[in-house]
């Protein structure tokens, strides 16, 4: 069935429905309805504005396109799976919670809170501003995203990104097997508490980027303006720019260029720091 050219804005409009195609359709007006497509599956929307809470929870089988959720939408995903969003816009907070089997492409996200303990999901050409982004979520695939926001990716597991842009604070916190590729990632305090992450050729911006991490790789990175790093970190890594200082690793060793302070002030302290520049191959003093 489709639905073409009309405005819905009452409480639970389409529940329950199946098979519908929304096409130039507005959930907006009056009666301020929320829930429209509550407990509904194989819904198609192309090209609909969408200014009231809760349109989609415990749905199955989403395909948006050229949509919009305004800053009125909030929730607007929640506890649905087999999702595919393109060119739309979603501008309302919590915009997507406990979904799974999930795709955003070419999509404008302003969302604080968004994709919290999501499943499976898969995000390109994509531009994000929001707070505590992406929380607890697992299985993710990133590719070309810009990412404004802080206290990004905490908690998250199994992650690959190529070719993005974050800029952030506190991102990966206590994150678990995360790959990051050909990124810039600026911030301060950038992924304290993780376990097996690995950044291979990125540029790392910020203060005491790296601390308390296990299983640490970086290959071939850039850390630019990055001070006080990898304290009580298990670390190996090849930095190829000049790093401002380098506090107590607790082992692994690290390549750089030169370094302009190390700081030794716990007996712990097992981690090697090896200067590639000047006398090749001698552990920095």
């Amino acid at each position: 069935m489709i639905i073409e050219n009309k405005t819905f804005d009452e409480e639970r409009a389409l529940y329950g429905s199946r098979g519908v195609t929304l096409r130039n359709c507005t959930f907006d007006g009056p009666a301020d309805g929320e829930s429209a497509c509550k407990e509904s599956s194989d819904i198609v929307v192309e090209n609909s504005f969408f200014n009231l809470r809760y349109p989609f929870w415990h749905d199955y089988g989403l395909e948006i396109s050229d949509s919009e959720m305004t800053e009125n939408c909030r929730a607007a995903l929640w506890y649905s799976d087999h999702i595919n969003i393109t060119g739309t816009k979603l501008h309302g907070i919590k915009a997507l919670r406990e979904c799974s089997d999930v795709s955003l492409r070419d999509c404008d996200v302003i969302s604080p809170e968004f994709g919290w303990s999501v499943r499976n999901i898969h995000m390109e050409n994509t531009a994000v501003s929001g707070e505590y982004f992406m929380m607890r979520s697992e299985n993710l695939t990133f590719h070309n995203v810009e990412l404004n926001g802080k206290y990004s990716f905490q908690y998250i597991k199994n992650a690959v990104f190529d070719h993005c842009t974050f800029n952030t604070k506190d991102a990966f916190w206590h994150g678990e097997n995360i790959i990051v590729r050909n990124s810039t990632v600026k911030g301060e305090y950038l992924a304290w508490y993780s376990d097996g992450l690995t950044l291979e050729n990125c540029r790392i911006i910020g203060t005491q980027p790296f601390c308390y991490c296990r299983n640490l790789k970086l290959k071939n990175c850039e850390m630019i303006d990055t001070d006080l790093c990898f304290e009580k970190s298990d670390v190996e890594a090849r930095i190829i720019t000049p790093v401002i200082s380098i506090k107590n690793p607790a082992s692994g060793t690290i390549f750089v260029p030169s370094v302009g302070e190390i700081i030794r002030d716990d007996s712990e302290s097992r981690g090697k720091v090896v200067c590639t520049a000047g006398k090749h191959g001698e552990e920095c003093a």
